[in-house]
This record gives C-alpha cells, sequence and structure tokens, in this order.
C-alpha cells in the first residue's frame, strides 16, 4: 500500500490518499477548503491514473470533511463514518465559521455507518476500524495489519493526543481508547495523524506525557 499525504486548510490537517497496485484508492479526510486544494487532490489522483472507491473520516469535524462535497461530486463514492459523529458533521460548517474561517460551505454527506471490528477494502488493500472515541463521540482510527499503519485521525499525535474541550468530546473516553487502540497493535506500527508529523507506536509510548502510564 503507497501512501500520500496533503495538507489542506488552515489546520494543515492532513488528507491521506492510499492506494495499491490495482489502482484503487480511499481517501481519508479530505479536507480541502478552496478551489486549489481540490485541485491538488485532483491532480494527483489523475497524474497516478488512480481510481477512487470510498472516503474514510476518522471523525466529523470541519477540518477533516470540507472537501467531502468535492469527492462526492467528482467521483460519487461511498464515504464511511461511525453514525455517532453525525451531529458533529452535521454542525461542521457552522464550527468552521466560529474558528474564523469564513465562506466556506461544507456540504453535509450521506454516510455509511462503521465501528470497531470492521473491515474496509480497497483494491487488494484492507484496513481494520479501531472504536477511538474521546475527541469526538464516533472517532474511530484504522489500521492495516499487513503494513503495520495505524492511521489516528485527531485521537493521536506525535508527543500528543486530540483536544476534548470540543462539543462531545470527553478527556477519560480518549484514554481509555487510546489504551484499548496501542494495546491491539504492533508497537513497530507507524503512525499517521490527522495533524503534524508522523511517529510510530513504540515512540509515543515511550516519550509521550499523556501515554506514561501504559
Amino acid at each position: 500500500m503507497k501512501i500520500k499525504v496533503l495538507f489542506f486548510n488552515p489546520i494543515r490537517e492532513r488528507c491521506h490518499i492510499l492506494y495499491d497496485e490495482t489502482g484503487k484508492c480511499a481517501i481519508v479526510d479530505p479536507g480541502m477548503m478552496n478551489d486549489n486544494e481540490c485541485g491538488r487532490l485532483e491532480k494527483f489522483i489523475a497524474e497516478n491514473s488512480l481510481e477512487p472507491v470510498l472516503v474514510l473520516l476518522t471523525h466529523g469535524h470541519f477540518d477533516h470533511v470540507a472537501g467531502c462535497g468535492f469527492v462526492l461530486s467528482k467521483w460519487n463514492i461511498p464515504v464511511y463514518m461511525n453514525d455517532l459523529d453525525r451531529p458533529v458533521v452535521e454542525s461542521a460548517e457552522k464550527a468552521c465559521a466560529s474558528m474564523g474561517i469564513a465562506g466556506v460551505v461544507i456540504k453535509i454527506p450521506d454516510t455509511i455507518n462503521i465501528g470497531g471490528g470492521d473491515i474496509v477494502s480497497f483494491g487488494n488493500s484492507s484496513l481494520s476500524v479501531m472504536d477511538s472515541p474521546g475527541h469526538t463521540p464516533g472517532g474511530v482510527c484504522f489500521y492495516s495489519v499487513k503494513e503495520k499503519i495505524l492511521f489516528s485521525g485527531d485521537s493521536l499525535f506525535a508527543g500528543s493526543i486530540g483536544r476534548t474541550d470540543f462539543p462531545g468530546g470527553n478527556y477519560d473516553d480518549l484514554m481509555r481508547s487510546l489504551g484499548t487502540v496501542l494495546a491491539s497493535v504492533d508497537r513497530d506500527s507507524a503512525v499517521y495523524p490527522g495533524h503534524g508529523p508522523e511517529t510510530t507506536v513504540s515512540e509515543e509510548l515511550n516519550t509521550n506525557p499523556f501515554l506514561n502510564y501504559m
């Protein structure tokens, strides 16, 4: 599985494009907010002769879902998200404006519910869905067992964890989630978060101050 990272919007959200030898690809957290950003995504997909087949949302915050409308208008593919984050998505445009980012129209997609234990597939690749509530009520991580890669969304960052002071956030829930997720994956796994640099599970267990109890 190959991974392309594109940074979008003023919050520098990481959109991950996952693809393999079949040319099929999954778009994780399309956070584009303007024509230039949408064009960058479209250009990469076209130049690499990729066929988008699904969108995966780690959670429903505006900086991770803002580009869903463009993706659906361009490729008309299904969007997978945990249903508990439906209220988060529905308030995304208002939340975006409250952060001082004006003029962004966020089209709310229909979504297919996913949760812990589910498997999502594209081409010859598959990802396990892992429940990770706390940053939002329906947050999830995606894990490639074969590649040992964890897409942690905003649950886990290099040296930190996701905020829990937004509506629907809960610190205790997030800490329980991280304990379960990190105990379930290989310690050598790479971590691709929703913001900031990549890291590894072992690095976070050894140095992340929020995880020193694990």
